[in-house]
């Protein structure tokens, strides 16, 4: 297999990325209609041949089409076939790819999931936008399911977790910090709106097992997986999380392997923007961290945007492979971005390089690669080279066929639910709730022997007071004094008649 990709020629000469330099990250950006989903396509078909798995959301549906073989006859195709004459590749041939298709929803393509406690507060938080306060908060529920071991897997877990929380809130504060019930309750309404947002598709078991995306065909061809994004782009900080918390699990899964000669995985992150608009720093320090160290578990980065100022300078820095489309300078703030994305290249004396950026046609870039040496080239305008699968969406029955013969078809379309924090924590709140209705059925009961026996000795005492009470109790009286009476002459006479026995006895 080829030591490298080739991009286009440019300056007359091949501009071809070298794997060897290709986990040091890369930046493709251009306005709408310019070229630039073609280009990731040339790049994903390139790494494939390579025997490099490569990772790329279908932002608009029209990516996942590179499954099958372009045709000459199909007029979508007819300037590739032109462009490939003019870059003299020949024979210039059309050929499919091994396409694996995913989807958060599980309707496009195999689900994707994850369960919470995977995904950890932090990238929680960013997803339900909720403010250091409530971040807190959720800390704090995260915290004692670890003290307890309990298993937080979807949002039901989560849900019934902080409903615990809130009625223990008090507990809980004493020992982890201030935690409030309107807290609590804030998260989970933010908690409703990602399920209504269908956050709820995302997390659960099966959990994906990144091998399955980190994995070649017989053939050596790496496994391009394709993930649907276009109904996902509804819910942009969903599309972004998703993608953050991917990328750190290559990061944790992955074993240190230095510059290797090709990388294991290429991750393309479309409409980058949208993973740092609104971010906090705590989330954009974990970004600038991760792309640091990805690339030593031999994992290329590739973010694609509009813009190239959307990219903080941090990790901007850190992209050492460029390829820029053609920029629009209607506004001051586009001319301002047109300077900024001419700044980052390296000169070449033969390229006005601001100017060009706006001359580009549909097709052509400004191109900068790292060198064997790892320094990077001087920027050269290129005619990007044409891919060799379809460019355009699947239809409905090819959709179905991949799906069938998947190499994962089956490993994820079943949800598993098994015993976790839900079911642990509602037996728990049913135990508890039991003990309480028993202890006021309990209190009610004696409250009630008590009512009644003040009102059987207010019956009394009142009917002691009526007439026919007062007459009773008199007649007691009067049997009480002459039975006394009785009892008394008969003891007298018995008396009498025993001492008279004895001394007449005498």
């Amino acid at each position: 297999m080829s030591a490298s990709i080739f991009l286009g020629t440019g300056g007359g000469q091949r501009q071809q990325l070298l794997l060897k330099r290709a986990n040091r990250h890369g930046l493709v950006a251009g306005a709408t209609g310019t070229g630039k989903t073609v280009t990731l396509q040339v790049l994903a078909e390139g790494f494939s041949r390579a025997g490099v798995p490569v990772f790329f959301p279908d932002m608009k549906g029209d990516v996942a089409g590179m499954a099958l073989p372009g045709s000459p006859e199909a007029k979508t195709h007819e300037p590739f076939t032109r462009r490939a004459a003019e870059l003299g590749i020949e024979p210039y041939t059309y050929a499919d790819n091994p396409v694996v298709l995913w989807d958060l929803f599980g309707q496009q393509g195999h689900p994707v999931r994850t369960t919470v406690s995977e995904m950890g507060p932090l990238l929680l938080a960013r997803l339900m936008g909720l403010n250091e306060t409530q971040e807190g908060v959720l800390n704090v529920a995260f915290r004692y399911a670890d003290e307890k071991g309990l298993l937080v897997l979807d949002l039901k877990d989560l849900q019934q977790l902080l409903a615990y929380c809130a009625d223990n809130a008090a507990e809980l504060a004493t020992r982890f910090g201030n935690v409030t019930k309107p807290t609590v309750g804030a998260i989970q309404r933010q908690l409703l709106t990602l399920e209504s947002q269908g956050g709820a598709h995302f997390f659960g078991e099966p959990a994906l097992d990144i091998n399955d995306m980190i994995a070649t065909e017989p053939d050596g061809r790496g496994r391009i997986n394709i993930l649907a994004a276009d109904r996902l782009m509804q819910a942009p900080r969903l599309y972004s999380t998703f993608l953050l918390w991917l990328l750190s699990e290559l990061f944790e899964e992955l074993p240190e392997v230095g510059d290797p000669d090709k990388p294991r995985l290429v991750f393309f992150f479309d409409e980058a923007h949208l993973l740092f608009n609104e971010a906090p720093r705590a989330l954009l320090e974990r970004v600038e961290q991760v792309v640091r160290l990805i690339r030593s578990k031999g994992v290329g980065v590739y973010f694609c945007t509009q813009n190239p100022v959307d990219i903080p300078d941090t990790v901007a820095g850190q992209l050492g492979n460029r390829i820029q489309h053609a920029l629009r300078a209607f506004t001051p703030k586009d001319q301002k971005a047109v300077r900024a994305a001419a700044e980052t290249f390296r000169p070449n004396p033969a390229i006005d390089v601001r100017a060009a950026i706006t001359e580009l046609k549909v097709g052509e870039a400004l191109v900068s690669l790292l060198d064997a040496q790892g320094a990077p080239t001087p920027v050269e305008r290129t005619l990007i080279a044409p891919p060799v699968g379809r460019v355009g969406p699947l239809a409905e029955g090819e959709r179905k066929v991949l799906l069938a013969t998947s190499p994962v078809a089956g490993h994820y379309e079943e949800t598993v639910d098994r015993e976790s924090a839900f079911e642990i924590l509602s037996a728990h709140a049913e135990a508890r709730a039991a003990e309480a209705e028993a202890a006021r059925e309990a209190k009610e009961a004696e409250r009630q022997a008590r009512e009644k026996a003040r009102a059987e000795a207010a019956a009394a005492r009142a009917y002691r007071q009526s007439p026919q009470g007062r007459a009773e109790a008199e007649l007691a009286r009067v049997a009480t004094s002459v039975g006394r009476s009785m009892a008394n002459q008969v003891g007298r006479s018995l008396v009498r008649g025993i001492l008279g026995g004895l001394f007449r006895g005498r």
